[in-house]
């Protein structure tokens, strides 16, 4: 099984995020609805799209999505 990509994000989180990335997953660890289970791109995505207004753009979500991929999947 692998890994939910929230958990996969967390560990991109740093104190004094350089990149965007990282500052997604900063702000998904305070993000208390975010889908913290799910490895599904379209439910992360919708998610996002409603309710992540701390992402600049969907890219940074896209950019990170495809790391995941690389290297959970």
């Amino acid at each position: 099984m692998t890994k939910s990509f929230y958990h996969f994000l967390m560990k991109y989180r740093h104190p004094k995020p350089g990149d965007l990335i990282s500052q997604f997953a900063n702000y998904a660890y305070l993000d208390h609805g975010f889908p913290k289970t799910s490895s599904d791109y379209h439910e992360i995505s919708n998610y996002l799209e409603l309710n992540g207004h701390y992402l600049h753009s969907l890219s940074t979500f896209d950019d990170a999505w495809d790391l995941y991929c690389e290297t959970e999947r």
